[in-house]
């Protein structure tokens, strides 16, 4: 039976409502959403949001994943989806996924979760339950990793299928939402063990931030990405038009005339030539392979390709110059 009727209206329920409200009010054509489940406070606050705010005008389905990397997962997995269901959602379903070892296992975990959440979804938008201090979390792990504006841009509140409400809502709004309904939720053990990178962010490296320069450094963290997200949105439609501009001056579709290329500036340039690689197949492009091919542009003095992480079994994707134009070809 359902949970509760009308959401009480404390602070903490309003705030989660009111950004839910927020980003359903700009998709008003949704009539299926699914919400990401984890039985964690945040995910948690946010299905019984997007209930209350669909309830008119969208059918909510909770999708819960049991990773099956610990004891009791399936209690888990199978407590959260109770919970959805005295919330209001219209169905929860627990995926049962097998966790792989690419990568790590924090990113193998979030693969095998991504791909069983966007396949039950079956095309409708999948919320999930990020909030600001993840957002800010994000944006460290990027300038850490010194990769670029890309990877310190953050996450997007809609980025098809995944739609994140919750990125301007602190993680202790959540939590005291879900003290307010009288939901008991899960805590992860993993957000708390001191070998994952993220779990120091957030339990050290952030609280030591605060500190020292007196408070307001998630909330300027949420800030500097969406500042620099807006850049990277003018710099991507920039790169885009470069790259049909080059592939037309080679008259081949899957080639690049380097003369058009190298009229435009860096940033732009090397923002072409990556979505020129991803195109082709490439994975995990890294700034050495993006200056490397850069330079086989700007800076050409007759060296060799550059092989670049993708292809396929016994082959390899290496982008090379001949004669003018950048081609990328698969050598056994």
């Amino acid at each position: 039976m359902p949970l509760i009727g009308p959401l009480p209206e404390t602070t903490a329920v309003l705030v989660v409502r009111h950004a839910v409200r927020a980003w359903l009010a700009d998709r008003d054509t949704l009539d299926v959403v699914a919400v990401g489940l984890s039985g964690g406070a945040d995910s948690t606050a946010l299905t019984a949001a997007a209930v209350a705010e669909s309830c008119e005008s969208a059918v909510v389905h909770a999708l819960v994943v049991d990773h099956g990397l610990q004891p009791g997962s399936a209690q888990v997995a199978a407590q959260a989806a109770a919970n959805a269901t005295r919330l209001g959602a219209a169905s929860a379903r627990v995926l049962a996924v097998t966790v792989g070892r690419d990568g790590g296992i924090e990113a193998a975990a979030r693969t095998a979760r991504y791909t069983a959440l966007r396949d039950a979804a079956q095309g409708s938008p999948v919320l999930l339950g990020h909030t600001l201090d993840d957002q800010a979390e994000t944006v460290l792990l990027g300038l850490g990793r010194g990769s670029g504006g890309r990877s310190i841009h953050g996450m997007r509140a809609w980025d098809a299928p995944w739609g994140r409400p919750l990125l301007g809502v602190r993680r202790s709004t959540t939590r005291q939402m879900c003290v307010d309904l009288g939901v008991e939720v899960h805590d992860d053990p993993h957000n708390v063990a001191p070998e994952f990178t993220r779990v120091r962010l957030r339990h050290e490296v952030l609280p030591l931030l605060e500190d020292v320069l007196g408070g307001g450094v998630v909330a300027a963290l949420g800030r500097t990405a969406d500042q620099l997200r807006d850049d990277s949105d003018v710099l991507d439609d920039l790169a885009a038009d470069l790259l049909d501009r080059a592939r037309m001056a080679a008259d081949l579709d899957a080639d690049l005339d380097t003369a058009v290329l190298a009229s435009a500036p860096a940033a732009v340039r090397r923002r072409a030539i990556r979505s020129w690689l991803l195109d082709a197949g490439a994975k995990a492009v890294t700034a050495t392979h993006l200056y490397a091919i850069d330079h086989l542009v700007v800076r050409w003095r007759g060296q060799g390709g550059v092989a670049v992480g993708g292809g396929s079994a016994g082959a390899r994707l290496v982008a090379s110059r001949r004669r003018g134009r950048l081609s990328i070809d698969r050598i056994c």
